[in-house]
């Protein structure tokens, strides 16, 4: 497999039910499907879907409803017992997000979760986002960051991702990001999918991971703030053996170590456009 592909396998989330795309279950559900069947199905994660619609789902997929590998998400005042009552009646769920960024309510609402599944606290990049983190790792959950929206206020600044991303390689806890990560580099884009909408800068999923993976190996911020604000193109060179930007380089194996331990996946409500993009810049 070679570089691209490792940074690649399994990375979006298809969120395709959430803005800005905001389709119906059946629709998300179809393209879904289709993308598992794809050419570039290795690339495809999970389907993200609210507690409360998983019966939709399921009553949707019919006889499909094992390919979609759903990520389930909840909020703090979610009734427990729902989750329960899902696996239970053999719902696949393979993992939990939850909006959540204090320490001691993540610690309250990890009570209700079976150990055994894979849960995800979405934390702010703010200080009682980071105070969190901690509480996370001991509970052997995983970190979720936020990464955009459809306002241009929705995006953090790259000092504050940075400053997450540093926290997070620091404690060795495994996250995953989501929103306004539909295009590979940094760049001013649509926001919306609305005719005459707004622009603003987007942050790119291949700054983000590669910026995640240089402070996961021990590099300076300097460095990872430098290189989640880099947009063009040809400071980068992908080979089948590492993907390099500027003097900084990646191997396979430090991909793949990456991709299995730290930055495990991307939520995006499009899985055409970041492929699209890639094959733009001959990346695919």
């Amino acid at each position: 497999m070679i570089a691209i592909d490792t940074l690649l396998a399994g990375l979006f989330d298809y969120a395709g039910l959430y803005p800005p795309a905001s389709l119906g279950m059946r629709s998300a559900a179809n393209h879904f499907i289709e993308y598992g069947r794809g050419g570039h199905a290795w690339a495809l994660g999970r389907f993200i879907v609210d507690l409360d619609r998983v019966d939709e789902l399921r009553s949707i997929a019919g006889g499909s409803f094992n390919e979609f590998r759903p990520s389930v998400i909840a909020t703090e005042s979610a009734v427990w017992d729902n989750l329960a009552s899902q696996i239970h009646n053999g719902n696949r769920i393979d993992a939990l997000e939850i909006k959540c960024s204090r320490a001691e309510d993540v610690e309250r609402i990890a009570a209700h979760i079976p150990r055994q599944l894979v849960t995800y606290f979405e934390v702010s990049m703010d200080a009682d986002g980071q105070a969190a983190l901690k509480s996370i790792a001991a509970l052997g959950a995983r970190a979720k960051i936020r990464m955009g929206g459809v306002v241009a206020e929705a995006f953090p600044s790259i000092p504050d991702i940075v400053q997450m991303l540093k926290a997070l390689a620091d404690l060795r806890l495994a996250f995953k990001a989501t929103a306004g990560l539909h295009h590979p580099l940094r760049s001013r884009r649509p926001l919306t999918y609305q005719p005459q909408g707004p622009t603003g800068i987007m942050h790119g999923f291949v700054n983000l991971c590669c910026a995640a993976a240089l402070l996961y190996f021990g590099g300076n911020t300097a460095d990872a703030a430098g290189l989640l604000d880099e947009q063009d193109s040809s400071a980068w060179r992908i080979t089948q053996d590492a993907i390099q930007w500027h003097d900084r380089s990646w191997t396979v194996g430090q991909l793949a170590e990456v991709r299995n331990q730290f930055l495990i996946s991307i939520g995006s409500c499009s899985f055409e456009e970041p492929i699209h993009d890639l094959e733009s810049l001959g990346w695919l």
